[in-house]
């Protein structure tokens, strides 16, 4: 639940707080997208559409729960999965190549 600030410097010393905490939040998510780059066969197992919308899909009802903005949340989301495909398809692709 977010408090009620009475200043702006109030309101940028939270949302800083919570940049931190979301930038770790990326952070432990993209060791996980790491670690999946592994399990899957080939660059459309990394891409995985229906997948992608099954999370739109669960986060938009999360949003909606938590009373977020489900059109935020979704734009906020769709940008991130699409950055982490491209980390996980240059890690699978790295994967795949023969060591020397």
């Amino acid at each position: 639940m977010a408090v009620t600030c009475t200043t702006l410097e109030q309101v940028r010393e939270n949302i800083h707080r919570l940049d931190r905490q979301i930038v770790a939040l990326l952070a432990e998510r993209g060791s996980f997208v790491s670690q999946a780059a592994g399990f899957k066969k080939d660059s459309d197992g990394v891409k995985a559409p229906q997948r992608v919308e099954q999370v739109i899909s669960k986060v938009r009802d999360l949003a909606q729960t938590l009373g977020a903005n489900p059109d935020v949340t979704e734009q906020v989301y769709r940008a991130m999965i699409g950055a982490f495909i491209q980390q996980e398809l240059a890690e699978h692709a790295a994967l795949a190549q023969p060591t020397t």
